[in-house]
């Protein structure tokens, strides 16, 4: 997990061993994630797959126990000896969840394990000085019907990047209405601790908390949306920046004769590779298709509709170049796409792989699509209140 900055992730496939030297807290995290991945699980297993002595790992699991982080379920049979205990998540309790989206915002319930319980749309405000307020009373109606979970905080997503230590939004050129004070605000309604990020860096410790990385080697989670961000984990850290602006590669100029961006230049990455330049290519090539949205676009390409093809293939191409700038400027072991374009990853990856290979001057990094949709960014937002939680 990430603790004060750095990454310890210790992966299930492998006896990745934490020492007498290592912080009581990592272990106790090692303990709580073999639970979440691997329940239910006895504590003689878990002693076996952490490495940990047998005693470590019961007073670890009475601590979890006490705290109702985890639960005693069923006991097991064996030939002889104590029969086990398995344990198991505290299935009660819970994590609210808002992805601030520009279209649109998600308010959600989920578990520690990530699963998504219940989610809803937050209808959008006549007004958009209004937005606060409305996402507020989102969050405190999904809690009402949720009373019989217990949660944990609220994890907020946003499509921009923010200032943690003023608590406030620096740079959300795609988002329209006015949220600086959306934590403090969510915060006093709700009395939960309340979590904050930019959605891509969110994306990037999801990958590690929930997803296939092991969090030891470094990886770039790119958010295609209609902006178009990077959370990037290098060399054991979340990078921020000196300003927290660490990561905007999507505005990074692609086309110096392209479109105007929202953050006032042309031809940025984002104008060149975002959901909203797929619909651009799509409305060139067929003026008059009728499309509005990208979903609608997205279901053209799955039916073979040649000009939906034809728009998405050239975002594939620039989704390629952007990431071949990723891959020579970081070097990382992976990258990971996420956002609605994994739906048709099947179709047009080969365009986004070839175009990474070409003339890359590092070793091209693994190229892998995250398929949960907006599943993915609700479960970043868990991932931020966990991995400043007290687990």
């Amino acid at each position: 997990m990430i603790y004060a900055g750095c990454v310890k992730h210790f992966t299930y496939t492998r006896r990745d061993i934490a020492s007498n030297h290592t912080p009581r807290q990592i272990n106790r995290n090692l303990i709580f994630n073999l639970i979440r991945t691997r329940q239910p699980i006895s504590r003689a297993d878990l002693a076996r797959i952490s490495g940990l002595q047998r005693s470590t790992v019961s007073l670890i699991v009475e601590e979890l126990i006490a705290g109702r982080w985890v639960l005693e379920g069923t006991t097991g049979k064996l030939p002889r000896g104590r029969r086990p205990t398995f344990l198991q998540l505290n299935s009660q309790r819970a994590v609210i969840a808002l992805d601030v989206h520009p279209s649109q915002t998600t308010v959600a319930v989920a578990s520690l394990g990530g699963e998504i319980v219940a989610q809803s749309l937050i209808p959008p405000p006549s007004n958009v000085n209004s937005a606060v307020k409305a996402m507020v009373n989102g969050v405190r109606s999904m809690m009402n019907a949720n009373k019989d979970r217990s949660f944990d905080g609220v994890g907020i997503t946003l499509p921009g990047r923010a200032d943690l230590d003023q608590e406030r939004l620096v740079f959300a050129p795609n988002l329209r209405a006015p949220i600086d004070d959306i934590k403090a605000e969510v915060e006093k309604a709700t009395g939960l601790r309340v979590e904050i990020d930019n959605v891509a860096n969110a994306c990037a410790l999801s990958e590690v908390w929930f997803g296939e990385s092991d969090g030891m080697h470094d990886l770039v989670a790119v958010h295609v949306d209609e902006g178009l961000g990077t959370g990037i984990i290098a060399n054991g850290k979340l990078l921020r920046g000196e300003s927290g602006m660490a990561g905007e590669f999507g505005h990074v100029q692609i086309e110096p004769s392209g479109p105007l961006c929202g953050c006032g230049n042309c031809g940025c990455w984002e104008t060149t590779a975002s959901n909203r330049a797929g619909l651009r290519y799509y409305h060139e090539i067929a003026p008059k298709g009728g499309v509005s949205t990208f979903d609608a676009l997205l279901r053209l390409a799955l039916n073979n509709d040649a000009a939906a093809n034809e728009a998405l293939e050239r975002m594939a191409l620039y989704l390629g170049r952007g990431l071949r700038m990723i891959a020579s400027s970081l070097d990382p072991r992976e990258i990971i796409v996420v956002g609605d374009f994994t739906s048709v990853w099947h179709k047009f990856s080969h365009i986004v792989e070839a175009e990474v290979h070409r003339n890359c001057i590092s070793r091209p990094p693994v190229i892998r699509p995250s398929y949960e949709g907006n599943s993915a960014r609700l479960r970043s937002a868990v991932a931020l209140v966990l991995n400043e939680g007290s687990v």
